[in-house]
């Protein structure tokens, strides 16, 4: 359990992060909307995610939190919700056993609605049966795909609000917020110097995007992966370079995973590649980079925190963050001004499920529309922006 002696220090990060997302506490206009309500949080647990925690408990929520990565919760963060009367199941270095635990006190709780990043909640639930659940929120392309099988196959139990597929949190949270903060691991752990290395993004999703467009405004020859053609394409046409992994393997010094699925980065790939090459994963499952054959293959030395070696035929490379999302392993995940248009749409999408969860059915759902607007006029608010609005000639125009 996280040191109590923590929480003051993860109040005031608390309160830095809040400044910084203030369109948050804008989103909800009524009085405790979520009165009675029971709210299960599965999210990494930073000073952002808090934000977001104690926004639903002012609006009338009692909250349970767990971690959606073993080894990301931030203990001085979980410490001051533990003060703040939220039911926080989270440390830092959790095992597998031990994380799985906690998804299970999460449900302990009994939840009414689920938010979730990467579906494990969902999942768990899903697969214990828990009765009683209303709806839930879900955070990321790996979690909307595995609640979308769910539905395929009619075993989605609760109507789900796919929270990732909102314009402004994939265009803004997983380009720009992905992006800098993966950079920003990558360099924390290593200290390495990104200009001029070649640099190997495999996927060009919204995430891919990110990280290679922050990769080469640092200087690096920036080659993209693809086994998607338009993506592909796209890459080629952004100016990457863009070639099958098994031939980007041979000279690439920095490798960063940013698919969604497994296996991406495997002994073919580790065999071809050149002494000194550092792998990363900035997805959110640890099965990008298929690190089960390196550990059951060979001795990792650990060179420091978040940087170990493997010793593979003469040649040494480096895994980092285990494998893990080396954003928020080996740094502390977005900026609060991004995560701030994520966890305004998780907040007012909550809302949504509270409120009209009796008339929703066993779907995974977009974001209403009215909401996605909504929060980015709150977002160009708090920049101080203003922008144009149609007049009623040009309505009528758009209306033919």
């Amino acid at each position: 359990m996280p040191d109590s002696s923590l929480a003051d220090t993860g109040k005031k990060r608390y309160e830095w992060a809040r400044r910084m997302m203030s369109i948050v506490d804008k989103v909800a206009k009524d009085k405790n909307p979520l009165e009675g309500l029971r709210a299960g949080f599965c999210l990494h647990v930073t000073k952002e995610t808090s934000v977001l925690v104690m926004a639903a408990k002012r609006l009338g929520a009692e909250a349970a939190l767990c971690s959606a990565n073993p080894l990301s919760a931030q203990e001085d963060i979980a410490a001051f919700l533990r003060s703040e009367g939220v039911s926080v199941y989270a440390w830092r270095n959790e095992t597998q056993a031990e994380y799985k635990k906690c998804i299970r006190d999460v449900l302990a709780f009994a939840p009414d609605i689920i938010t979730d990043d990467g579906g494990d909640l969902h999942y768990a639930a899903h697969a214990a049966k828990i009765r009683g659940i209303i709806g839930g929120t879900e955070e990321t392309t790996s979690g909307v795909k595995r609640l979308s099988a769910l539905e395929r196959s009619k075993k989605l139990c609760y109507p789900v609000i796919a929270v990732n597929n909102a314009r402004t949190k994939y265009l803004f949270d997983n380009r720009y917020g992905t992006g800098q903060s993966t950079l920003d691991g990558i360099l924390r752990a290593t200290g390495m110097l990104i200009a001029g290395s070649n640099v190997v993004v495999c996927g060009y999703g919204w995430v891919g995007k990110g990280v290679a467009a922050r990769a080469r405004g640092m200087g690096a020859a920036v080659t993209v992966t693809e086994v998607d053609p338009v993506k592909a394409l796209e890459a080629r046409m952004d100016g990457f370079s863009v070639m099958p992994l098994a031939h980007a393997a041979k000279h690439g010094d920095l490798f960063i995973t940013c698919t969604g699925q497994t296996d991406v980065v495997r002994k073919e790939h580790f065999e071809a590649m050149k002494d000194g090459a550092v792998l990363a994963n900035t997805g959110h499952f640890d099965v990008e980079i298929d690190v089960a054959y390196l550990y059951r293959n060979f001795r990792p030395a650990e060179i420091k925190q978040d940087v170990e070696r493997f010793d593979i035929n003469d040649k040494k490379l480096y895994l980092l963050s285990k494998g893990r999302v080396v954003n928020l392993v080996a740094a502390e995940g977005h900026p609060p001004e991004v995560m701030a248009m994520s966890f305004a749409n998780q907040l007012a999408s909550i809302l949504h499920v509270a409120k009209n969860h009796k008339k929703m059915e066993k779907k995974v759902y977009p974001v209403p529309e009215s909401i996605d607007d909504g929060i980015a006029r709150l977002a160009l608010e708090a920049m101080g922006v203003d922008i144009d609005r149609l007049t009623a000639k040009q309505k009528r125009y758009q209306q033919g």
